[in-house]
């Protein structure tokens, strides 16, 4: 018995999570359809506020028609039972002498006569408020064990008996049931007076014709306010969809806009409001794409013109970087001032040859002719020849590269020379802005991507310098001393190469707690990444609670309090 519960108990739990699962899903789709459906939100609405008033009118009807029936019988029927009383009254004038028998023969013949004087029925006496029941009886004090009766008198209640014994026209609505039939009647009762003993005649009207009507009107109501539920569904979804249609098409059409597609249009049929938003959307993207034409008319122009100067720029920098190098090459020969003029010759050259280098690159990014050649390769021995190269422009600044690599190897399916010239262009960022404090650069691998970040404890960057430290030739501080001579591009190819490897170049940084540059590069071409494994800000900064409504700062050093006094601006 308890084996068979258990399988009982079982199948039940299993139903009821099949049901559960089910409803969620069901209400699942209802919410998204709900959400992302104009139409099925106003018929749906539409629906259940046409329900509501189909339901208050059918029960206004409903009840309407219920008391003009009710009150229609209640009149017939006093009426008929004020009639039938008189008549019985002039047949049993004088009755109260004689014993039981004979009053109760006496009665059960005026019933008779009662009968007699209206038509025939298989039921009963019929009359205008329909056929009806006549009982006669005597008083006897509410109980049919002492009255003397003629009739169906047990199914008059007793509390009609009470009024009517007190000689008062009286009516009631009773349910009488009999072999498991439940009869409503009407009952109405009148004081009969001729006699010597009072009398009381009762009339049961059952009221089963008006329990007919009123199934039928209800069902009527029922299908009638179901069909016109259903009409008005199908009427409120054509409607709708007539509005909704050249919204969605409007909406198809704005997507395909925006993917590229600078010729979709929208139709235009007829003159109204809708024709007339697709004239306006029609004049809107035709503004648009001209305004697109020209700012890529301009945009190539700009970029032909930077990738051509800095071609031609080429030779005549080659003719300089060769006489240069000759007279370097002498500089010992030459007195002091003019030797050092010479040294500073060659370094504006190399410069000019990186500003140079990086204006082709970042034009070849820009026309989108730059190709990936991705492979897997572990990107430690990377990041160990990136630091290398910038290690002596560190040594130089007084800074200190510190490396934090994973134990085991990392593949990363990359562009082994594009990732290195970012770690390279970080880390020389990093060391200008150190201010001769250690700059750390932090591996780390994911499931899903890589993470590189490198961290210096300068002066920081202020609030929304993170956002333009990418811009082209961007430079918070103009005035600032810069080490490494950059050219101002080196973040901006940075952030390009990786983009073009589907990853991630982020910025932070706070006044006085230094900045971070975070790199985030997938593990695979073909899978994007969720999140970086690296947070940012960085774990080791710690924002201090505000003071007197202001916000705080970590404690500053008293070096980089010194830094601040001499640089009013700061910054990358």
């Amino acid at each position: 018995m308890r084996q068979r519960f258990r399988v009982f108990a079982a199948a039940a739990a299993r139903l009821i999570r099949r049901v559960s699962v089910f409803g969620r899903r069901r209400s699942v789709a209802f919410g998204e359809l709900w959400r992302h459906s104009l139409q099925f939100r106003v018929t749906v609405s539409t629906l259940a506020l046409s329900s509501a008033v189909v339901f208050v009118l059918g029960m206004v009807l409903q009840n309407q028609i219920t008391e003009r029936l009710i009150t229609t019988k209640q009149n017939a029927a006093v009426a008929q039972t004020q009639a039938v009383a008189e008549a019985a009254a002039t047949e049993l004038v004088g009755i109260g002498a004689e014993p039981a028998d004979t009053m109760r023969e006496r009665l059960s013949n005026a019933l008779k006569g009662l009968a007699s004087s209206s038509a025939g029925a298989k039921d009963g006496p019929v009359s205008a408020a329909g056929t009806f029941e006549p009982v006669l009886a005597t008083g006897g004090r509410n109980t049919a064990s002492d009255a003397v009766f003629a009739g169906n008198y047990d199914k008059v209640p007793v509390r009609l008996r009470q009024f009517v014994e007190s000689n008062q026209l009286s009516l009631q609505i009773h349910t009488v049931e009999n072999d498991g039939t439940r009869t409503t009647y009407m009952i109405v009762g009148a004081p009969v007076t001729s006699g010597l003993t009072p009398l009381q005649l009762y009339l049961l009207f059952p009221l089963t014709a008006e329990q007919n009507t009123v199934s039928t009107v209800q069902n009527t109501l029922f299908v009638g306010g179901l069909v016109l539920l259903l009409l008005l569904a199908a009427i409120t979804n054509l409607v709708t969809r007539q509005v909704v249609r050249p919204v969605r098409q409007a909406a198809a059409a704005a997507e395909q806009f925006a993917g590229g597609d600078l010729e979709q249009r929208l139709a235009v049929v007829g003159e109204d409001d809708l024709s007339k938003l697709a004239v306006s959307y029609n004049e809107m993207a035709a503004s648009i794409q001209r305004q697109i034409r020209q700012l890529e008319d301009f945009g190539g122009l700009q970029r032909r013109f930077t990738s051509d100067v800095s071609h031609e720029l080429r030779t005549p920098l080659t003719t300089v970087r060769m006489a240069a190098d000759v007279l370097h090459a002498s500089r010992e020969q030459f007195p002091a001032g003019l030797a050092r003029s010479t040294e500073l010759l060659v370094d504006e050259l190399d410069r000019f040859e990186a500003l140079l280098g990086d204006l082709l690159e970042i034009s070849r990014l820009d026309a989108g002719v730059e190709e990936l050649s991705a492979e897997f390769i572990d990107i430690r021995p990377i990041a160990r020849r990136a630091a290398e190269q910038v290690r002596g422009i560190a040594s130089n600044a007084g800074s200190v590269i510190e490396l934090e690599l994973p134990d085991d190897e990392t593949p990363v399916e990359i562009d082994a020379r594009r990732v290195e010239r970012i770690l390279r262009n970080l880390l020389a960022n990093a060391v200008d802005h150190s201010e001769g404090r250690p700059v750390k650069m932090r591996v780390v691998a994911g499931e899903d991507a890589v993470a590189i970040a490198v961290r210096d404890h300068g002066v920081g960057l202020r609030a929304g310098e993170a956002d333009l430290v990418f811009n082209r030739f961007w430079r918070a501080d103009p005035s600032r001393n810069r080490r490494t001579g950059g050219t101002g591009l080196g973040l901006a190819i940075s952030q390009e190469d990786a983009r073009l490897h589907g990853g991630e170049l982020d910025a932070w940084g706070e006044l006085g707690a230094g900045a971070c540059f975070r790199l985030t590069l997938p593990l695979r071409q073909d899978t994007p990444f969720t999140t970086s494994p690296l947070p940012l800000p960085p774990e080791d900064f710690t924002p201090v609670e505000p003071l007197n409504g202001h916000v705080g700062l970590l404690e500053v050093q008293p070096a980089q309090e010194a830094i601040l006094a001499d640089h009013e601006e700061v910054g990358r």
